[in-house]
């Protein structure tokens, strides 16, 4: 059986040797970048766990379609950063700052491309089954990546829109991760979807566990300033649900006019010119938050769809020590101690 610390000791491996061509440098050097800055390898590690729940070694038919996850989710990284004119990137300058605007589309695009190259390492038999799964989830990514652009000229949206745009934009790759690992291990198809519904619903608390860390979180944990989607007035889990909240409470007659619907709103047209100005409106919308309860209520929804989650892994009939090493992978990504 492989336990956890085999997964990570082949996770380092895989990643410490991954290779791209040397020439053209201007092209391939971005991806060396992205790929050595790291990040969480939380899909890669799901899809060798997953793997690992019915195999007893790893081989390359699992290593490659891992690392082409791993490679597409830092394809999207590079174009996302292009299109948010962003400037760091897990601490570093983005691709874009780093090089300029043509590289980074030009080295996401033969990212993009590699991907594919190490999703067809996959066995034979199974190859049109996984280029289907991969596909279909690539293009829902970049489907979630159009809703939450066009949330940005809206002036707000519904809770079941914004769930819809961060199943396809978060959701969908983390459920193809699980997936993915238990079909080319041979798992039957009922059991490869519980795997994919385990993966998604654990992607949405991810999402919305990121939303209220943005805001709530540790800056020195979190790793980047808190509250810039409040500065931003970004549509996340928390605006939607206290737009929706504020607008319910004050019709019930139980919220001061403070913190009503007209008070949160009357925030988000704070000015952020200045430090000073930033950090007023990030003070007034927590206030407002906390006043009305959503920041329990992500917590609440956080620990809902990680049930929800178990639940779908308690159907695929591992046993106990299986189940208790997805149980811990959903724990640790979503930042829970038991």
């Amino acid at each position: 059986m492989i336990n956890e610390n085999q997964i990570e000791d082949t996770l380092k491996e895989l990643f410490d040797n991954l290779e791209f061509p040397e020439e053209p440098a201007g092209l391939y050097d971005p991806l060396r970048y992205m790929i050595n800055i790291g990040g969480k390898r939380i899909r890669p590690r799901l899809c060798l766990l997953a793997w690992s729940m019915f195999k007893d070694s790893f081989s390359e038919e699992i290593l490659q379609p891992a690392a082409a996850i791993e490679v597409f989710h830092s394809f999207t990284l590079i174009h996302d950063d292009i299109m948010d004119n962003a400037d760091m990137r897990r601490g570093v300058p983005t691709v874009a700052r780093k090089w300029n605007g043509n590289a980074a589309i030009l080295s996401g695009d033969v990212m993009c491309i590699d991907s594919y190259r190490r999703i067809a390492k996959a066995p034979a038999a199974l190859l049109p089954q996984v280029l289907d799964l991969f596909s279909t989830t690539a293009a829902q990514v970049c489907e979630g990546q159009q809703y939450d652009m066009d949330f940005e000229d809206m002036p707000e949206v519904s809770m079941d829109m914004y769930m819809k745009m961060i199943g396809l934009k978060t959701a969908v790759l983390i459920a193809c991760s699980a997936k993915l690992g238990a079909l080319i291990a041979g798992a039957n198809g009922t059991v490869c979807d519980n795997m994919y519904n385990f993966g998604y619903n654990l992607g949405l608390a991810f999402q919305i566990a990121d939303d209220y860390l943005d805001t709530f979180g540790d800056q020195d944990v979190f790793g980047k300033k808190i509250g810039g989607d409040i500065v931003n007035n970004k549509k996340t889990w928390l605006l939607t649900r206290a737009l929706e909240k504020s607008a319910e409470m004050e019709k019930a007659g139980v919220i001061a006019p403070e913190y009503g619907r007209m008070a949160l709103l009357n925030a988000m047209r704070l000015p952020v010119a200045s430090e000073q100005d930033r950090d007023a409106k990030i003070r007034k919308t927590k206030e407002i938050y906390e006043a009305i309860g959503v920041d329990e209520d992500a917590k609440y929804e956080i620990i809902r769809l990680h049930a929800a989650a178990m639940d779908c892994a308690g159907l695929i009939g591992l046993g106990k020590v299986k189940y208790e090493m997805l149980h811990r992978y959903a724990d640790k990504l979503l930042g829970r101690n038991k």
